[in-house]
């Protein structure tokens, strides 16, 4: 697998003996089952639900509870290193059409992630990925970030050393330029991502698209963005 290590270490001393021996005892007498099934990784960009302009790449790696949810653990980077900096729950059409209308607001659209190719399972074999998008079509994800590590950020703000201030709920991309184009080509040449050959992929896909709540939350954010790709609507243009 391609490696993306974290661009920030925290302050802190080096692991002790201590550590060491704890490591050890784990590994013959501790359990490490809840974190088995996180086996799907998959990496793309968020931005900040009400500062659009804070950016960052997402790894996740999740787990899939049932076939209508999955829940994710999202890092900075791929490696044993990486900083721990949110989560995410993610959720099929169906369970977000049953939320009470006050919790809507709080899920974000996918669609824009998988019909632009921005969204990626590094090193997972075609055939696999587009099973995989397929099951994210129509789906929304509800994200907190409780770490801003940087790694390119449109404010030109840089990572905090430590987890500072609240929790911030994140939202998705749903139009070409939104997404700081340093950020997706850092990430895209570091991951070996060919966007455009995904987004070409998966338009077999676009027959199971709806249009989706939220596509259009962050417009005013981006005055100057294009247009969304075939497949990402909001549901407030079919009224």
């Amino acid at each position: 697998m391609t490696k993306r290590p974290p661009k920030l270490r925290p302050p802190g001393e080096d692991t002790s003996l201590w550590r060491a021996t704890l490591e050890t005892g784990a590994e013959l007498m501790q359990t490490h089952a809840p974190l088995k099934s996180f086996d799907i990784y998959v990496v793309g960009l968020h931005c900040a639900r009400h500062d659009p302009q804070m950016q960052m790449e997402a790894h996740h790696f999740c787990a899939q509870v049932n076939a209508d949810v999955l829940q994710c653990a999202i890092f900075d980077g791929n490696t044993e290193d990486a900083n721990l900096i949110g989560v995410e729950y993610i959720i099929s059409e169906t369970l977000f059409n049953g939320l009470p209308e006050e919790e809507k607001p709080y899920w974000h659209p996918h669609n824009y992630e998988v019909f632009s190719g921005q969204l990626a399972a590094p090193d997972l074999p075609a055939a696999a990925e587009i099973e995989l998008m397929r099951l994210l079509v129509n789906s929304y994800g509800k994200t907190w970030h409780t770490w801003h590590t940087g790694r390119a950020d449109g404010n030109g703000r840089p990572g905090d050393p430590l987890p500072y201030g609240d929790p911030t709920l994140m939202w998705s991309f749903n139009r070409d330029g939104e997404a700081d184009p340093r950020l997706k080509e850092d990430l895209n040449t570091a991951m070996g991502i060919d966007e455009t050959a995904k987004r070409k992929e998966r338009r077999r896909l676009l027959d199971h698209a709806h249009s989706q709540v939220g596509v259009a939350t962050l417009r005013s954010a981006f005055p100057e963005a294009g247009n969304s790709p075939d497949g990402v609507k909001d549901i407030e243009d079919d009224k």
